[in-house]
């Protein structure tokens, strides 16, 4: 790793970007891209969530190549929303830039002591853990960023997994959090129980009658006009115990140092994988979804080791990998 920076490489650095700049008032100016002059930075928060999530998949691949496509992106993303506000004179892109710089500085005192936050080094800086806590003394006495909550400092627009996950860091600062991981595992032992309880007692609530197969069929959904309030009740305390489920689940991530955001996207993307390769499997050996799902009836997608062809390769192995997913065998039944 380079510990100082390359003369060549900052000048490139800053033609670039001048480059990329022009684009973009390119791309937004009269005569330019229609799509790109219709955009607001309202319409554009979905493209940069996707872009940071896609970003962050390419790192977690470490592939380099794809890495830099996907940061230009982010790039892209942001720079076209500070130019949206620019135009619309709320402030500029140089606004943006110099913001930021200045708030690195504020909160690094331990590196330019000069600096706005230097009232808030305490000794010596060594480590991250330091390093954090002053920021949280910047942000509260220098910013003037103190929350009536520890907890206000996560936006609520956070997607929930993520908010869960930053609402414990933050409780952990303040002491509210487990010494040991035990406790953290027993904790989300006792939320699955309860998740089991609260189905339970949604099916003795269920409307069913025998459809001549010896066994219960559903016959309303809950929050349906057909549903019962005592069926709906049940449906929402069942929604309740798996949210607990879930944010004990966040907090044992957490606390294994897994991002839970980054670790389910990288699940996601292994189960597409697998999956494609089944259904394009499938496909070149003329196997139809419907056959599949009508010989594992009620079974688990275990069946399917038993049910495709060995003279398929690597469907056998694609297929093994398909059972570790919580998932039915309606899966397999699709258009």
């Amino acid at each position: 790793m380079n510990e100082y920076p390359d003369e060549k490489n900052t000048r490139d650095a800053v033609a670039a970007f001048s480059r990329f700049l022009d684009t973009i008032h390119t791309l937004r100016a009269p005569g330019g891209c229609p799509w790109d002059r219709d955009q607001t930075p309202l319409s554009m928060r979905r493209d940069l969530i996707e872009e940071a999530f896609e970003a962050a998949d390419a790192l977690s691949q470490q592939d380099a190549g794809h890495s830099k496509e996907e940061l230009g992106d982010v790039l892209l993303n942001a720079l076209m929303i500070s130019y949206m506000h620019e135009q619309a004179g709320a402030f500029t892109v140089a606004d943006t830039f110099n913001e930021l710089t200045d708030k690195l500085i504020r909160r690094h005192p331990h590196v330019f002591p000069q600096s706005e936050g230097a009232s808030e080094a305490k000794g010596a800086v060594t480590n991250s853990t330091e390093v954090l806590n002053q920021w949280d003394r910047i942000k509260e006495n220098v910013e003037g960023r103190k929350a009536a909550s520890i907890l206000d400092e996560v936006p609520v627009g956070f997607p929930p997994l993520l908010r869960a996950f930053k609402m414990q860091k933050k409780a952990a600062k303040k002491g509210f959090d487990w010494k040991e991981l035990e406790p953290v595992v027993g904790k989300v032992r006792e939320e699955l129980d309860e998740v089991q309880d609260a189905v339970c007692a949604m099916q003795r609530v269920l409307p069913s009658h025998d459809d001549g197969r010896n066994h219960t069929a559903q016959t309303a959904e809950p929050f349906t006009v057909h549903a019962s309030p005592e069926l709906n009740d049940a449906q929402l305390h069942v929604e309740e115990e798996v949210g607990d489920l879930l944010f004990a689940v966040v907090n044992y991530a957490r606390k294994l140092g897994v991002d839970p955001e980054t670790a389910l996207n990288r699940t996601n993307q292994k189960f597409y994988k697998r999956f494609t390769y089944v259904e394009q499997k499938m496909a070149e050996n003329n196997i139809p979804a419907p056959v599949i799902s009508a010989t594992l009836g009620h079974k688990s997608p275990k069946a399917l080791d038993s049910y495709l062809s060995a003279d398929i390769p690597h469907l056998r192995e694609c297929a093994i990998g398909i059972e570790n997913y919580p998932i039915s065998e309606e899966v397999f039944d699709y258009d």
